[in-house]
């Protein structure tokens, strides 16, 4: 909880700097992105469960991506949302994203560790 709280607290202060100064949609991305940041942060701690393989980590943090984030990405005010079209290419950009950061963050893992 502590990676997640973090950065969780720096964003929320920046949002509501953000806020007082009367840019309140910038606030609002702002938090929404603090959020987004904490559970992805929170989240990473999956893949230090030595006991399990690459792929079952794999799984359940996307399992917790899914639950978590791709809500907060369709009631962020972001994506236009007015059909389940909407919604599908709204979980694309979500796959899409996270298969490349996955892919990256698993090219960084293996290049450095020695």
């Amino acid at each position: 909880m502590i990676r997640g709280s973090i950065p969780l607290a720096i964003m929320g202060g920046i949002a509501l700097l953000l806020y007082f100064q009367g840019k309140y949609s910038d606030a609002k991305s702002t938090f929404i992105t603090g959020v987004i940041i904490f559970f992805v942060a929170a989240a990473s701690v999956i893949y230090e469960v030595e006991d399990w393989s690459i792929f079952k980590r794999s799984i359940i943090h996307f399992c917790v991506m899914l639950f978590t984030i791709y809500p907060i990405l369709l009631l962020s005010g972001w994506f236009k949302i007015s059909s389940f079209l909407d919604t599908l290419k709204v979980f694309i950009i979500f796959l899409l994203v996270g298969l490349v950061l996955w892919s990256l963050f698993m090219i960084l893992a293996k290049v450095f560790s020695w």
